[in-house]
């Protein structure tokens, strides 16, 4: 595994920016304490690869900028995208000897990495944040569950005004009552493929939304949401 930038904890979690939505909400002070001794900072570039599929599982890491894509390949090659992680997310598999999937940068992104020995441990040592890795874990499998239901249900329009509402929420820039904007992480490709569409499709529901003033498109990696009430109706 190449090198990546890496530094001691300079802030204390109490300070970090998605301190309260981490998996780390629950510690008390000294808690808190003992975690920060044994995490390090890391400064991911886009296109930077943090954990390989199948390679034995070293680090868990919480997501504290930036979004990433859990990814997998078939065994021709072929990549499939599992799934986007956003600030405050959970990354790795504690308690596992391998990692079931890749796991790349889309943007620049900052992480919290733990060795996944230390981590494992302090999770046994200490309830609290074992009951929240639970309770994360939990709660992910059912917005995975409740994702594919509704993408076995939609029709295109509908997939497309899904994703942008999604990552627009998860990006933390979700406004139903006014314009948002942001950077898309994934290609048009990779939306593709997220959705189960071709590129070709992507492409046609974008500009139809476009056109009827859904939303604006500034540049092929830019997206501004003109009217987040109206892709709600539009999502179903």
């Amino acid at each position: 595994m190449p090198d990546m930038p890496i530094s001691r904890l300079t802030t204390t979690c109490s300070t970090c920016a998605i301190r309260n939505r981490a998996i780390c909400a629950d510690l008390n002070d000294a808690e808190i304490g003992l975690l920060n001794g044994i995490g390090r900072r890391r400064t991911l570039a886009a296109g930077e690869q943090v954990m390989w599929e199948g390679d034995e599982a070293v680090l868990v890491a919480n997501v504290i900028e930036g979004v990433l894509k859990l990814s997998s390949h078939s065994a021709d090659g072929k990549e499939q995208i599992l799934g986007l992680v956003y600030p405050s997310d959970f990354l790795g598999r504690p308690f596992g000897e391998t990692s079931p999937y890749g796991v790349e940068a889309l943007t620049e992104a900052h992480i919290c990495v733990f060795e996944r020995t230390d981590f494992d441990r302090f999770a046994r040592e200490h309830p609290r944040l074992e009951h929240k890795l639970l309770e994360r874990t939990l709660a992910e499998l059912d917005r995975t569950r409740r994702w594919m239901v509704l993408l076995g249900r939609m029709n295109a329009e509908q997939k497309v005004a899904s994703f942008l509402l999604e990552m627009a929420e998860r990006l933390g820039v979700r406004a139903i009552d006014g314009p948002v904007r942001f950077a898309l992480p994934l290609s048009r490709q990779q939306i593709a493929d997220v959705l189960g569409l071709t590129i070709e499709t992507v492409s046609r529901q974008l500009t139809r939304l476009r056109n009827e003033g859904a939303i604006e498109l500034p540049s092929r990696r830019e997206v501004m949401l003109r009217d987040p009430a109206d892709l709600e109706v539009r999502a179903g």
